[in-house]
């Protein structure tokens, strides 16, 4: 979710929630401690230079079961980062502590957002030999075939 798509949701609401995966919300008492903008640098397995930019969002939450984060508080708080940071309008990653610090991009269902898990990819696989789809291979057709390298069967 962009960053715009988001304020435009969090101004329609009334109290911010956050839904993990497995549908347990962050609890209600949770702090965004970190508007950052991140800006990676790198060089894919095919040898691309590739430029990305991403608004992180960290959410902590302690003992502190008074505090709430209304709406309006986290818009003027994004706002204040856009100025300072010169945001612009770029997905969302939310950093939330579980075994580890877990990334997840952003849903939203009309009330909450969503975490949803990420997962990383091979970003050249037209370079690296891996196929589009695994090929269909039909059962019939092994039963003759002998499993040598390079004859499908394995």
């Amino acid at each position: 979710m962009k960053l715009s798509t988001f304020i435009n949701h969090l101004s329609g609401l009334e109290k911010i929630a956050f839904e993990l995966p497995d549908g347990q919300l962050v609890p209600e008492h949770f702090h965004v401690t970190e508007v950052g903008k991140i800006s990676k640098q790198f060089i894919d397995c095919g040898g691309t230079l590739r430029n990305e930019e991403k608004i992180s969002f960290q959410l902590w939450e302690e003992n502190d079961y008074n505090h709430r984060l209304h709406p309006e508080k986290l818009i003027k708080i994004i706002e204040l980062a856009k100025s300072k940071l010169q945001l612009g309008d770029h997905e969302i990653e939310v950093e939330y502590q579980g075994e580890s610090i877990n990334k997840y991009e952003l849903g939203f269902d009309g009330k909450i957002f969503q975490l949803i898990s990420t997962t990383t990819t091979c970003l050249a696989k037209d370079n690296c030999g891996i196929p589009a789809s695994k090929p269909k291979v039909k059962l019939s057709d092994l039963q003759n075939a002998s499993c040598a390298p390079g004859s499908g069967c394995c």
